[in-house]
């Protein structure tokens, strides 16, 4: 059952990955911005390269399977057992790492441009011959859950498996949940033409979506940015044509999300989880109370958070609501900071290097050596992320800069991830990767960095006064947002159950957690039942939401920590990033005092955004 790093969820789960030619695009107001180099993967899709590899992955595969497939308890009995299993593991490793690689150019190169036929070819033909390949690798994991545990338990607490001690427990955890040879392997054969199949179709569907502006035909990223422009009409303009579209489209999403969903009730029975996010929490390596302890200390936050901030931002509005698409709009009549590449690149690094040298040093390499793809195109994956690739390559980050003080904040984020994967690499492929949970770590601590790096430096209240404005509403869209999606997905996968869902009964989901989130202050009009469809993660990460707010909250606990007591702090923080899945949660806490099973864990996050609230009140209160 063990998701290998290079398989399609896998992937996807780090959003839709992109790629594109190494280049520079110059733009009036954005300078020169970065299109990434994929030639540290593969020099082109037809290459030599590409061919031998994937005719290579198969091949070692099936020479892997021929050697160790019923062999393992045999061989792990010997005297020298430690031995021929490491070294068998250690052969998975280099297999996972080249499956992984050519895994990660397809994916990268395909968000490019997903509306392109040959990229899109590209992508699926590879995930074909990889799926096909993967199947030989199966047992492995399967048959290690197989061998007893007393024997393995004491071989992996001493040389020579001690090494990979972590991702074999790791493994182990799987064991109930996992299913007969042959089972295992249709699952696995049939992801392309199943869930990978929709994936696609939804990234498909969504890249190739148009929305009106004025005469003027957007695609989802730039439509999507003028819900914060600092003009009212432009922000209800892209609100009414992102609604006329979906709303065209609803029954296809319906159609995506309703299999999906049934999809995974199959998976989830066949294999015995209890509760629907049973197996997200086991990716995840988090208990599943851990979890309800974030999300009900959250929920029960609503008031003091989402529903204080919206009431304060009606009344700079002069009213006691706003439209839904006035959610996240600057402050009227403050101008908004615009930011070249230049700038944010600049402000970003110096953020980090106050912090850490050798972060801001790790940093600084994504944008040196073509690491980075920046601007927005047509067809190019909406959103952001970074992409870990493989350890024996370097991730790739993608953007959509379009100057805002947000987009900063998202190259902050974006780069915060690279960093962490870059640093974690040194554990190797099987190990390297981090549960959800700890993958937002670095991400949000550097915005946080960013962000305060620019607070000190904003002289007039106005300006503060818009930039804690701007944090407060980004911290919301993490924390309140997040876990608003969490309950969302679970209404949908717990009624899913009981039968297809309609669009209309979706949409209705959709505004019931949307108003408790928010609260009284928004006005959720006609229009915004549709916006449920776009959100990426249910599709390809059901229940991945909530790690970005379990993250939020982590971080927050971890900045107080820091701005209490700096002295080795760094040190301790990239130690925790450096351990990249090799450790518990609770083990990369315990050097800071903070342990997520406690209460006030969460609560203490929970502070840090209503500090930054009764901040922007005190500036309210002295005009």
């Amino acid at each position: 059952m063990t998701t290998p790093s290079w398989s399609a969820d896998g992937l996807r789960s780090f959003a839709a990955a992109g790629g594109g030619a190494a280049r520079k695009d110059e733009d009036a107001d954005l300078g020169a911005m970065p299109e990434w180099d994929l030639g540290d993967l593969y020099p082109a899709p037809d290459s030599q390269q590409v061919r031998a590899d994937l005719e290579r992955a198969d091949e070692r595969a099936k020479d892997f399977e021929s050697r160790y497939k019923g062999k393992l308890a045999e061989l792990f009995s010997g005297a020298d057992g430690g031995e021929k299993l490491r070294a068998a593991i250690t052969e998975y490793e280099e297999l996972d790492d080249l499956f992984g690689r050519l895994w990660s150019y397809a994916g990268l190169l395909h968000a490019t441009d997903v509306s392109d036929p040959a990229k899109s070819k590209f992508y699926g033909d590879v995930s074909e011959k990889l799926t096909a390949a993967g199947v030989h690798l199966l047992f492995f994991t399967l048959e290690l859950n197989r061998l007893d545990d007393v024997a393995l338990e004491a071989a992996i607490a001493k040389p020579p498996l001690d090494h990979y001690r972590p991702w074999i427990e790791d493994v182990r955890k799987e064991k109930p949940y996992q299913l007969d040879d042959d089972i295992e392997r249709l699952f696995h054969e049939k992801s392309v033409t199943g869930r990978g199949a929709w994936n696609r179709l939804f990234d498909e569907t969504i890249a190739g979506l148009r929305f009106t502006i004025d005469g003027e035909q957007l695609p989802i990223e730039p439509t999507l940015n003028k819900l914060q422009d600092s003009d009212g009409a432009t922000r209800k303009s892209a609100a009414m044509a992102l609604a006329e579209t979906f709303s065209k489209h609803t029954s296809t999403f319906a159609l995506v999300t309703n299999t999906l969903a049934k999809d995974k009730e199959i998976s989830d029975r066949w294999r015995g989880f209890e509760d629907i996010a049973d197996s997200r929490h086991l990716a995840n390596r988090v208990e599943r109370d851990v979890v309800d302890a974030l999300v009900s200390s959250v929920e029960d936050a609503y008031p003091r958070l989402s529903h204080r901030y919206y009431a304060i931002k009606a009344k700079w509005f002069g009213a006691k609501e706003i439209d839904f698409w006035d959610r996240n709009a600057p402050l009227p009549d403050i101008p908004q900071r615009h930011f070249r590449w230049q700038e944010a690149r600049d402000t970003v690094l110096n953020a980090y290097g106050q912090f850490s040298g050798e972060m801001a040093d790790v940093a600084s390499r994504f944008f040196d050596a073509g690491w980075i793809d920046a601007p927005t195109r047509p067809g190019k994956a909406p959103g952001a992320f970074a992409h870990p690739t493989v350890p024996s390559v370097h991730p790739y980050v993608l953007l959509n800069f379009q100057g805002k003080a947000r987009d900063v904040m998202t190259l902050a984020h974006e780069l915060g991830h690279g960093v962490h994967q870059v640093l974690a690499a040194v554990q190797g492929p099987l190990m390297a990767p981090t549960p959800l949970t700890l993958a937002e770590t670095a991400s949000v601590f550097g915005e946080m960095l960013t962000f305060k790096a620019l607070l000190a430096e904003a002289a007039e209240p106005r300006e503060r006064k818009a930039m804690l404005a701007g944090k407060i509403e980004d911290m919301l869209n993490t924390v309140v947002r997040q876990i608003a999606f969490y309950q969302f997905e679970r209404k949908v996968h717990t009624e899913r159950r009981e039968g297809e869902l309609t669009a209309d009964k979706l949409g209705e989901l959709w505004m019931s957690v949307q108003g408790s989130s928010l609260g009284p202050s928004i006005r959720l009009s006609e229009g915004y039942e549709t916006y449920w469809c776009y959100i990426p993660h249910f599709i390809h990460s059901p229940f991945y939401v909530y790690a970005y707010a379990f993250g939020d909250c982590l971080v927050n606990s971890l900045y107080a920590i820091y701005e209490d007591a700096a002295d080795g702090f760094a040190d301790k923080y990239l130690d925790m990033l450096r351990a990249g899945g090799t450790k518990h949660h609770s083990e990369l806490l315990q050097p800071f005092g903070l342990d997520a099973r406690e209460p006030q864990f969460w609560s203490m996050g929970l502070k840090v955004i209503e500090g930054f609230i009764v901040d922007l009140e005190v500036l309210e209160a002295q005009g």
